[in-house]
């Protein structure tokens, strides 16, 4: 009986010995998925331990009120280059990747032209998002104009991502956009833009009069002033029966010029509108 138990003891020794060596030989099945298993485990950590660090860094950062945008995009490209590098080590690691490596040299060719065309867009997504954070025409935070399928949309930039550059518009609508295509187009930093005080004004037009001349003559006027810095039109806000409101949206670099351009403006057309015969309720 005591034979039998210390066979057994051994048996199951030289088991679990056999299992521990193949946990620790790469060229087994068990090996490669224990190697693997410790590859995934490591590089999520050291990319945990990176992300960690990176926030810290962006708080001090914040509290200093430095541009953060360039940081966050460095740490989602060194968190990528870590899973890279963790691949690619495993991959040296385990023989059998060796292997199939071998026999498929013959249309490696063919495969890097395929993995190639299929990878395009997503490096020039990438390569542009890292010339997006060199050149710097806008950072996180920053409320920018774009062309869109939609149209011209203006949105607050949300985050610039390895890929995408996501922006946040008025209405709470989220605008994912290529890298490459923001890249490439000619966006407007509303942020960058000096602030400017209105200077439009309303005029109620009689009914009978010409409506459309009156706005003619609203925009010529305000486009010539030398103290007007933005024109936006000039539009019909409200419709009665004694007449039309017309509002013409305009703008003045300096605060302390609006009430003149204002008397300006409202001085000018009541003359020019005597001239041609426009009423005013």
């Amino acid at each position: 009986m005591t034979n039998v138990t210390e066979k057994m003891g051994q048996m199951a020794g030289d088991k679990m010995a056999q299992v521990a060596i193949d946990l620790t030989n790469p060229t087994t099945a068990i090996g490669a998925a224990f190697y693997g298993l410790i590859t995934f485990v490591a590089a999520w950590l050291i990319g945990r331990a990176v992300n960690l660090a990176i926030h810290r860094y962006l708080d001090r950062v914040a509290r200093a009120g430095a541009d953060p945008t360039g940081i966050r995009f460095l740490a989602k490209l060194a968190r990528l280059a870590i899973y890279i590098f963790a691949f690619v080590s495993y991959a040296r690691v385990v023989p059998a990747f060796d292997k199939v490596g071998t026999s498929l040299l013959a249309g490696v060719g063919v495969a890097s032209v395929v993995i190639g065309l299929a990878a395009q867009s997503t490096l020039g997504n990438l390569i542009a998002g890292i010339s997006l954070i060199l050149y710097r025409p806008f950072k996180t935070g920053d409320r920018v104009q774009v062309s869109v399928p939609t149209g011209q949309e203006t949105g607050v930039v949300i985050s610039i991502d390895l890929g995408y550059t996501v922006l946040r518009t008025a209405d709470q609508r989220l605008l994912v956009i290529p890298n490459s295509n923001i890249a490439s187009q000619a966006s407007v930093n509303l942020s960058l833009t000096p602030p400017r005080t209105p200077c439009g004004v309303c005029l109620y037009i009689a009914s009978g009069s010409d409506a459309a001349r009156a706005r003619q003559i609203l925009l010529e006027l305000a486009k010539a002033h030398q103290k007007i810095a933005q024109v936006d039109g000039c539009y019909v806000t409200r419709v009665t029966g004694r007449g039309v409101i017309l509002t013409l949206a305009a703008a003045c670099a300096e605060a302390g010029d609006a009430p003149g351009v204002k008397s300006d403006l409202l001085e000018e057309a009541k003359k020019q509108f005597d001239a041609a015969g426009i009423r005013l309720v």
